[in-house]
């Protein structure tokens, strides 16, 4: 009997921290993993495209949705970098907060 209630025990805790870990950022970990790997995918394909500027763009990705933040040099850049993220596989879509920098 004390094995049964000590098994019980183990999976009301196990439960308890697979629960907490969704509660802490509010997504499974399959979601939080899918989205890291747009956010890495965007990240590289903006590194691909040999603007300086765009290397230092910030990506930020939650539920599939891409958020561009940073400074670029024009306007052009700053609609390349989107169509960059638009075109990554699995991206619903993309938020473009990037600022033109005034010379």
């Amino acid at each position: 009997m004390p094995e049964i209630v000590r098994w019980f025990a183990t999976m009301a805790v196990l439960l308890g921290m697979l629960a907490g870990c969704q509660a802490l950022t509010g997504q499974t970990l399959g979601r939080n993993i899918d989205d890291t790997t747009l956010t890495t995918s965007v990240k590289t394909q903006l590194a691909k495209e040999k603007l300086a500027s765009l290397t230092r763009v910030g990506v930020d990705t939650y539920n599939g949705v891409v958020t561009l933040n940073g400074v670029v040099t024009s306007p052009q850049e700053k609609a390349r970098a989107e169509e960059i993220a638009q075109s990554v596989n699995g991206v619903k879509k993309v938020n473009n907060n990037l600022q033109v920098q005034k010379n």
